[in-house]
């Protein structure tokens, strides 16, 4: 058996390949045309196809599988924790590059590495457009922060005239508006004219002008604690700006999204349980993927995190709790997906919500966060049978399974 075993890290990965016992190839490689054509030639004279193994290392080693994936070679992609667990058996002290590809490959025989089963491109691009959705509602979430903080020194008052402090109009105006001052001078009915030229919604002059006299009197009577002048007046007018184009690519990213995951077996079946609409059918394909590689919910549910951990020793049991070995971010989607299904319990009967007030509700009650980590267990089983037996969401069904 031939084997071939990088360490990747940013930019180059460490090669070696092995026949046995015995390393007949070592080197450093840089992630360019040249030195992966080279790489090819080695693979190529050899009697026959290595088996290849590499740690995942996020973004760095997505070029090693596209290498891969492109030459058709099947591969060995260990999670981090695994090949911590295999790597370190000796307790060595000694950790380099050229340690870990030389372990790597010297192992490989002693476990059973599974190889790594390649998505369709339509996953693959539902993941990348669900994260870089999930990055941008991190960024607004940061984005809104900062402008309440400096908001809070130029023109705190502001903040109380909107309910929704995330819409065009209130947005709009903290940019035309962000100090009391660029108030001073103006009349009821100009700012009145203002408030309804910057809005998308359709608005009454008795309604903007009732607005236009609230916002007039919070100038009036507003105490900010610096200077229109001050840098903090450009900080709120950068960071409304800011809000403004990411809430414009949140929205696309969200349709684009959808448009991606429709394309997949998944989305209908996930849309059919009632509290999943289109934007969390898509980030759950997201997640999940190729929700057919897993030969069981059990294997699915090791995957998200979301399995139980046991530990005993001797006479010693220690108390189960969730292992989060998993996808975290599909453990935060699936999270807000349960809660989501508990808001929305009146859009239809919903065997997973009866569960939840039922584990509430037993004579011995479980605490929410328990009793909804026990809910997105059952929700991936739910999502695992449909697909796996082709079949929408089915109330009667699952219900009884339950019993």
């Amino acid at each position: 058996m031939y084997v071939l075993a990088l360490d990747v890290s940013m930019g180059k990965s460490y090669v070696v390949i092995y026949h046995e016992n015995t390393c007949l190839f070592e080197q450093e490689i840089l992630h360019d045309k040249t030195h992966f054509n080279a790489l090819l030639q080695e693979i190529y004279a050899l009697p026959e196809r290595p088996q290849i193994v590499f740690e995942a290392t996020g973004v760095y080693s997505r070029v090693i599988e596209t290498f891969c994936q492109k030459n058709h070679f099947a591969y060995c992609l260990l999670n981090p924790l695994e090949a911590k667990k295999q790597l370190n058996i000796d307790l060595r002290s000694v950790k380099t590059d050229k340690q870990d590809a030389h372990r790597l490959a010297q192992t490989h025989g002693q476990f059973l590495r599974k190889q790594k089963q390649s998505q369709t491109e339509v996953y693959k691009q539902t993941r990348d457009f669900a994260r870089f959705y999930q990055q941008i509602e991190r960024d607004i979430k940061r984005t809104r922060m900062n402008l309440h903080t400096a908001l809070q020194l130029t023109f705190p008052e502001l903040e109380t005239l909107f309910t929704n402090r995330l819409s065009k109009l209130a947005l709009n105006l903290v940019e035309l508006f962000p100090h009391p001052d660029y108030l001073a001078h103006l009349s009821q009915t100009k700012v009145k004219n203002v408030l309804k030229k910057n809005t998308d919604k359709k608005i009454s002059d008795q309604k903007a002008l009732a607005k236009a006299q609230t916002l007039l009197s919070l100038a009036q009577n507003s105490y900010p604690a610096e200077s229109g002048q001050s840098i903090s007046v450009q900080k709120v007018v950068y960071y409304a700006q800011q809000l403004k184009q990411l809430l414009v690519t949140k929205e696309q990213l969200a349709k684009q999204l959808v448009e991606i995951a429709k394309q997949t077996i998944e989305f209908d079946f996930y849309q059919s349980i009632p509290g999943i609409g289109e934007l969390s059918a898509g980030l759950i394909i997201g997640e999940l993927g190729d929700i057919r590689r897993f030969s069981s919910h059990k294997q699915l549910n090791a995957f998200v995190g979301v399995d139980t951990r046991r530990y005993q020793s001797g006479k010693y049991t220690a108390k189960e709790h969730m292992n989060k070995h998993g996808n975290p971010k599909a453990r935060k989607n699936l999270y807000f997906i349960m809660m989501n299904m508990i808001r929305q319990q009146a859009a239809g009967p919903n065997h997973l919500v009866d569960y939840y007030y039922k584990l509430k509700t037993q004579p011995s009650p479980k605490k929410h966060k328990v009793a909804l980590v026990a809910c997105i267990n059952k929700l991936l089983k739910c999502l695992h049978s449909m697909v796996r037996h082709s079949s929408p969401y089915d109330y009667s069904y699952t219900a009884s399974n339950d019993q």
